[in-house]
């Protein structure tokens, strides 16, 4: 499965920029926007985020699931500057931020 390394590695200007921002959603403590990001939790959550979209894929053809991964792989680098605007979140932690269903 694609790292966020890998990400920024291959990708151009706009997806190096998308993966530093993905990783400042993920300081490693209190420190405002200088903080150090916490790279391993960031990765974990890009790797939820590629399994999360595998998840939804469906398989063009039987026993496709390279092109699984790989699409998924895809659309999730896609998806780091697409989403990268000023009030971003990161999906997973917004996910486990929610309230739990009522009792």
């Amino acid at each position: 499965m694609i790292a966020l390394h890998d990400a920024y590695e291959q990708g151009n200007d706009t997806v190096k920029a998308a993966v530093q921002a993905f990783g400042a959603l993920h300081p490693t403590g209190p420190g405002g926007p200088d903080a150090e990001p916490d790279w391993k939790l960031a990765e974990k959550h890009f790797t939820q985020v590629i399994e999360t979209i595998m998840g939804t894929a469906v398989p063009l053809s039987p026993g496709s699931r390279d092109g699984i991964v790989r699409r998924a792989e895809n659309a999730a680098v896609g998806f780091l500057p697409a989403a990268h605007t000023r009030h971003y979140r990161c999906p997973i932690c917004t996910e486990r931020q929610r309230p739990g269903p009522p009792l």
